[in-house]
């Protein structure tokens, strides 16, 4: 299925001016729902081998970012790619409105809490890229946060870009120190998000899934747009790329996210770990041990 996707197309990987226009949110000529599923299925089990080595070794970590309108199907795309993987070796955090405790301190504290060990591979579901999105349409929001000298009325002209320049410090500094990032932007027409927000208002098995102020934000569908491609295009970077992946169909969106998780885990040329001399001596002396009860 892959020759019809230019998976380079979808990789932002150093400062550029995006227009979210330039991407597709769909792609034509696709292959059935079937096919589609078959390359998630098989791209999940190669990841789940890979993060058992990922886990043997606790060298490298992968931290997999998600950020989304609302219904772009990340949670979705999340469960389908690792499905397979062992939840020892995996966490998943969904970071929803911070608390008090998570107001009082640096808007990257407690995304920095949350970065995952060497050997396990992290999951954000929305990141600290809420704090240039729903913070820049909604600057009213940063009062809570309390910050000395910050009038959300009448911010610095340079407000927003100190928070991508500390953005882009805190990913090159996890990346220096093994932290694998991969960064996606789940790319959805508005008239697609119009079609699964009212599937989830007529389907009762799915209301719990809509809540009305969805609708509310998605009256600021253009600032979240141009939001989007001033927060991708100022904190992309080699060592921390931006995917953005059509998301008008979640089938298409989950089998790209995979072949792209799995290419870079193998990337990494993870091995079983050797034991050096002395960790030899000590299996041979345990077998022996073990010949004689």
């Amino acid at each position: 299925m892959y020759e019809r996707i230019n998976l380079d197309a979808c990789r932002v990987d150093g400062p550029s001016d995006i227009d979210l226009k330039d991407f597709p949110t769909d792609l034509p000529d696709m292959h059935a729902k079937k096919v589609l599923k078959e390359a998630v299925a098989e791209d999940s089990a190669r990841i789940s081998d890979l993060q058992e080595l990922l886990y043997a070794r606790s060298s490298n970590a992968l931290l997999l970012i998600f950020q989304a309108m609302d219904a772009a199907g990340k949670d979705s795309c999340i469960r389908h790619v690792l499905s397979g993987v062992n939840p020892q070796g995996c966490q998943v955090t969904s970071f929803k409105a911070p608390s008090a405790a998570e107001l009082a301190h640096d808007f990257l504290w407690r995304h920095a809490k949350a970065v995952p060990a060497r050997g396990m591979i992290g999951v954000h579901n929305r990141s600290h890229y809420e704090e240039v999105l729903v913070v820049k349409v909604h600057p009213s929001f940063l009062a809570a946060q309390r910050i000395p000298g910050v009038d959300p009325g009448a911010l610095p002209e340079n407000f927003w870009n100190d928070r991508y320049a500390s953005i882009r410090a805190f990913e090159a500094h996890l990346a220096a120190q093994g932290v694998t990032i991969m960064k996606f932007f789940l790319h959805m027409d508005k008239a697609a998000q119009k079609e699964r927000f009212l599937e989830r208002i007529e389907d009762p098995k799915k209301n719990w899934k809509f809540s009305p102020g969805d609708v509310t934000e998605r009256g600021f569908w253009d600032d979240y747009q141009k939001a989007y491609a001033q927060a991708i295009g100022a904190t992309a970077a080699p060592h921390a790329p931006w995917f953005i992946v059509p998301a008008d169909d979640q089938w298409e969106t989950r089998a790209i996210v995979g072949r792209l998780v799995r290419e870079q885990l193998e990337a990494l040329h993870l091995r079983t770990p050797e034991l050096d001399a002395r960790g030899k001596e000590a299996i041979a002396e345990a077998r022996a041990r073990l010949h004689k009860e």
